[in-house]
């Protein structure tokens, strides 16, 4: 009690609230990530204690983190790529006016989880933090396979189709400078492409401009000016308590998937989303309502990714390992105010320990308080006539993606991949998976080539070590457990006529 008193201070109190602000600003802009917010709050925390800044820094990433769900629901425009997961059902319970519904669960789902996230975080760190310690390129390689194998089952519709979208993804991810050779692949002697295609631009063009040109498309100039936007960014809370217990099991599991996703270097909250939302509906009575508006298709992700913020602490805490770019940052400020994150830092600085534990607790209530006035904020922008509100996406999502390395180039991805996407839903190719494949490709690739390299290339250890073994295995019953289920089903069937 003595440690969150010491944190209700004006000096503390008003910044750390400031950057929450900022957060739920920066979050639901399309392209600027909870990870730009993070960046641009350090420098401001140069000449402050390591608390203030330290609060500041895991208010922005939390607020951050829930905002990108705003315009992932309203717009069908993914705020952050931890919303990606989002958009599918969030954007569908929109159009059936369940809108206002599907942003409370966001906001109350993303308050728990994060909540839950952070219990984790203080109870069992030094256990998960050793867990993921034990991971090596065999491991990561096993877990960006699982995160891609998601795509398969959050695909909507054909399941070849879906195939086509992530190999589509996969090979754009391989654009860029080698990682074993130092060679550009596809390059084509463009200097930009030489670092590859980055998923934020494509995201952006894939699910904002698309929908723009679609809007256009299916209405005539006329009718979008006359007409305003027939949503309105609210919440809806009368119902959420209802759906959040009939969702109980659900939000558990989210939450658990997040942290232990988060507690893992370089997964991030964005695969975290992903690989809830696809166990969600493997888990689910009703997998085919996934992508048609489905409530738990909206709280699986919501939950996870909020989850896995606390998750990302873990071996950043106790081994200085970042779990993403956002501790990443973080360890960097740590080291600048003095601070040696590792196994001794519960022991030399336990008084800073606790005080961040109580920040990410308390930074909970604050994001459920600050996000319902951050849902209210946006209600404005939903009183203009439909041509305007489409103008305003489509500059929006260029500054976002102009901003993200001040590029002209990706601007031009922007738009190139607005159209691809436009293409793809018209002949029913799903986004999703396309995206999957861009972000994990990478991951999969640079671990599978580093683990063949360290063996001569033998696959052996891939599946000899335990815990890769444990992935592998993972894996078969995910793909054998609907043929088993349709085998036996079957067969019990037979044996009842």
């Amino acid at each position: 009690m003595d440690t969150i008193l010491s944190l209700l201070s004006p000096e503390i109190l008003i910044p750390w609230i400031l950057s929450m602000v900022l957060g739920i600003f920066v979050g639901a802009m399309p392209g600027l990530t909870a990870t730009m917010a993070v960046a641009l709050i350090v420098p401001l925390t140069f000449h402050t204690p390591p608390i203030v800044g330290l609060a500041m820094i895991l208010g922005v990433s939390f607020t951050a983190i829930f905002a990108g769900d705003i315009p992932a629901t309203f717009l069908r425009v993914p705020g952050t790529p931890a919303s990606g997961a989002a958009v599918l059902d969030g954007y569908e319970m929109n159009k059936q006016g369940k809108g206002p519904l599907a942003i409370a669960l966001d906001l109350t789902c993303s308050t728990l989880g994060g909540l839950i996230g952070v219990l984790i975080l203080i109870t069992v760190s030094p256990i998960l933090a050793t867990f993921a310690l034990k991971f090596t390129h065999f491991e990561y390689f096993w877990l960006a396979v699982m995160g891609l194998s998601m795509s398969a089952v959050i695909t909507k519709g054909s399941t070849v189709k879906g195939i086509i979208a992530m190999v589509g993804g996969l090979i754009l991810s391989t654009v860029g400078v080698d990682i074993s050779t130092g060679y550009p692949r596809f390059a084509f002697g463009h200097t930009y492409l030489m670092g590859g295609i980055n998923f934020i631009p494509v995201m952006i063009g894939l699910f904002g401009i698309s929908e723009v040109i679609r809007s256009i498309m299916t209405t005539s100039l006329n009718d979008m000016g006359n007409a305003a936007v027939s949503a309105s960014v609210k919440a809806d809370f009368r119902s959420v308590g209802r759906v959040m217990f009939r969702n109980k099991r659900l939000i558990g599991q989210s939450s658990i998937i997040g942290t232990l996703i988060g507690a893992l270097p370089g997964a991030g909250a964005d695969i975290a989303a992903w690989v809830a939302y696809g166990m969600a509906k493997k888990t689910s009575k009703k997998p085919e309502a996934f992508g048609t508006g489905s409530e738990e298709g909206v709280i699986a992700p919501t939950t996870a990714n909020n989850a896995a913020l606390g998750g990302t602490w873990i071996p950043a805490l106790v081994f200085g390992i970042p779990g993403d770019t956002i501790t990443a940052i973080v360890l960097g400020a740590m080291m600048m105010y003095g601070l040696k994150p590792g196994p001794l830092v519960f022991q030399g600085d336990r008084v800073l320990v606790n005080q961040i534990f109580a920040v990410a607790l308390i930074s909970q209530g604050f994001l459920l308080v600050l996000g319902f006035f951050g849902i209210k904020a946006f209600t404005w922008f939903f009183k203009f006539p439909r041509n305007v509100v489409m103008a305003g996406i489509t500059i929006f999502s260029i500054i976002g993606a102009y901003a993200l390395r001040t590029s002209v180039f990706d601007v031009g991805l922007v738009v190139i991949f607005g159209v691809l996407g436009y293409l793809m839903e018209r002949v029913t190719i799903p986004l999703p998976p396309f995206i999957l494949g861009l972000i994990l490709g990478p991951m999969i690739e640079e671990n599978l080539r580093i683990g063949l390299v360290k063996t001569d290339g033998s696959f052996w250890p891939f599946f000899s070590r335990p815990i890769s073994a444990f992935f592998a295995l993972v894996l078969a019953l995910l793909f054998l457990y609907e043929p088993v289920k349709k085998l036996v089903r079957r067969r019990l069937s037979r044996g009842g006529t």
